[in-house]
């Protein structure tokens, strides 16, 4: 009767949080900042299988209760009620649970802008191919959405950690306007007004080579994987590639698009090789 009432307080919490938009186990996740295949291996399942225990896909044991909520330093009678432990609490029990595994530089669930990184990736795109007749502002935007999404996706790291909105053309970062602004002002770059076909067109072509040295080798690696993977794209194609992303499909119009979204890919877009596929 114990392990029913479990099961059915586990069940009916998860659905709760589905409707609310929220996830108990994903913000414990997120404010511990462990991996996916970090909590995975605790539970000794392979991370698609944990990914289905995130999003409510999959019935949460209680064998894997007892081993998340010591994981996390609470009671299994306050993990069940979804308390959260105070932010305070947390670092501690993170070095002593991950060891060499944690880096006080680890991922966060708030994406991390560099703001300088996003000026020098956005001058070394336009100097590959922002002088191309079909490459305007709104081709730009969803390059560096696909570089960071892509990115976190593989290596579970931010590159640029640009924030990006959900609108009618697609992912756009949030600071855009701004950046080009300044941009603009320290003479970086120069606006064009041009047409394309029928459509009015933005583009920015640049006025200074770009400095790389903020990249690794693997960050700029991608980079020129994802200029070389979208150069031919105009803005309808790209546009309407990038509506087909989950990321994209799954968040609210005008509202910010979540990066762990991106480990809910469909085989399409997903830029990464998971362990274990086939486990149940």
């Amino acid at each position: 009767m114990l392990y029913s009432g479990i099961m059915y307080l586990c069940q009916y919490k998860r659905l709760y949080f589905k409707i609310l938009g929220m996830n108990y186990l994903q913000k414990l996740r997120r404010q511990y900042g462990y991996s996916q295949d970090f909590v995975a291996r605790k539970l000794e399942i392979s991370r698609p299988t944990y990914i289905l225990l995130e999003s409510g896909k999959r019935d949460l044991s209680i064998r894997e209760a007892r081993v998340l909520s010591n994981l996390y330093g609470l009671d299994l009678v306050d993990f069940l009620a979804e308390i959260m432990p105070e932010e305070g609490e947390t670092v501690n029990l993170m070095v002593k649970e991950s060891g060499a595994e944690y880096r006080s530089d680890i991922r966060v669930a708030v994406p991390q802008e560099n703001v300088e990184k996003f000026r020098e990736v956005l001058l070394y795109i336009l100097a590959k191919i922002g002088a191309r007749p079909h490459i305007g502002e709104a081709v730009i935007w969803k390059i560096l959405y696909f570089i960071d999404f892509d990115y976190y996706e593989k290596y579970e790291e931010q590159l640029i950690g640009a924030r990006y909105k959900k609108n009618h053309h697609g992912p756009t970062p949030v600071i855009s306007t701004q950046i080009l602004e300044e941009m603009e002002k320290q003479g970086d770059i120069v606006r064009v007004n041009t047409k394309y076909f029928q459509y009015e067109q933005k583009k920015y072509l640049p006025l200074r080579a770009p400095d790389l040295s903020c990249l690794s080798a693997r960050e700029k690696t991608l980079i020129d994987e994802e200029i070389e993977r979208f150069k031919d794209y105009n803005a309808t194609q790209i546009r309407e590639y990038s509506h087909r992303d989950v990321p994209w499909i799954t968040t609210a119009s005008q509202a910010e698009i979540d990066y762990e979204s991106v480990f809910y890919r469909t085989p399409e877009f997903s830029v990464r090789a998971y362990a274990g596929d086939d486990e149940s």
